[in-house]
């Protein structure tokens, strides 16, 4: 990773915040961070208090003066590190705090870190004509692919033995909109690749988002890497063997703090029999329709961006009787 974009950002928080350009100091590296913050008498008194994201200081320096420099050495997978990919960077984002008292009380100071990197090739899937498509729908544009077994691009066959794992990547480039969560409303799973009243179907995705193919399989959304994209780990099932199939999916892009029973992603936990939200566990009950009917309606601001659905159609592909 290289060619960073933090001068001119460095300087504008420091100056927002009164710190000079000293106090703290950020250097990005390829796959880590190295920050020294220099901390006054008030703050100096205690290093646990002193934190970027929930990580400790890695060495701590007093100075004759009663100062000290805090000295932040982590890798960008540590200390919650938040990373956002947009269509030419990954950002990855954390906070500088000082917590004179325990939470829930607030810190007495936060400072913004962020770490921006242009986007290498292949970080995100590429698209091939027999197993990818891009559309654009209003001011968004949604990305379907089929991954190879690592996901680091595009399969190299549209054939899966019986048993194996279809990697189902989706997501939607943002633009200037708010932050938006890419959801798999409903997915299944036909012969044609256009849908007729008489057509016969699998479903993969049902209920609004409910994974209802994971109660008899090891098909599940694996953990998201940013909102505005969805990994769906589909196990090759036997519908249609032998035959070309096409994946027919509705793909909904939301608010991330406006998810209901309308608008969620719920994969299927064989080992407690019970359905949990991908982005939330705290919200499991979102998904608890899912074995009923899940008709909740979620409030949506007049503001939001238009053209938020999009029905796609991915394929073709072919499983084979050779099962792993």
């Amino acid at each position: 990773m290289k060619n960073l974009l933090l001068c001119v950002f460095i300087f504008t928080v420091a100056t927002a915040f009164g710190e000079s350009e000293d106090d703290i100091q950020i250097e990005c590296k390829e796959r880590s961070v190295h920050i020294k913050w220099k901390v006054n008498q008030s703050m100096s008194g205690n290093p646990a208090r002193l934190l970027l994201g929930n990580c400790f200081p890695s060495s701590f320096t007093n100075m004759s003066n009663g100062d000290a420099w805090a000295e932040f050495i982590y890798q960008l997978s540590d200390c919650q590190f938040k990373r956002l990919a947009t269509w030419k960077y990954l950002i990855y984002a954390n906070t500088l705090t000082h917590r004179p008292l325990p939470k829930p009380y607030p810190p007495s100071f936060t400072y913004p870190v962020r770490c921006v990197y242009d986007r290498p090739k292949g970080w995100i899937p590429f698209l091939s004509p027999a197993t990818g498509v891009i559309q654009g729908y209003g001011d968004l544009a949604f990305d379907m692919a089929i991954l190879n077994y690592n996901l680091s691009g595009p399969a190299e066959s549209n054939i899966f033995p019986l048993g194996s794992f279809v990697p189902i990547w989706a997501g939607v480039d943002q633009q200037s909109h708010q932050p938006l969560v890419l959801l798999l409303e409903e997915c299944v799973a036909a012969t044609t690749s256009e849908m007729y009243p008489d057509t016969l179907t699998y479903p993969i995705i049902t209920n609004k988002g409910c994974l209802v193919d994971g109660k008899k399989s090891l098909s599940t959304f694996l953990p998201r890497y940013h909102s505005s994209s969805i990994l769906l780990h589909l196990q090759a099932f036997r519908f249609a063997v032998g035959q070309e199939m096409y994946i027919h999916c509705k793909l909904i892009a939301w608010d991330p703090d406006d998810l209901s029973e309308s608008k969620k992603a719920c994969n299927y936990n064989k080992a407690t029999e019970e359905w949990e939200l991908l982005d939330d566990p705290t919200q499991n009950r979102l998904c608890q329709c899912c074995d009923s009917t899940c008709s909740g309606r979620a409030k949506r601001d007049e503001a939001a961006p238009q053209g938020l659905v999009l029905k796609s159609v991915l394929g073709p592909l072919t499983i084979t009787e050779d099962s792993l």
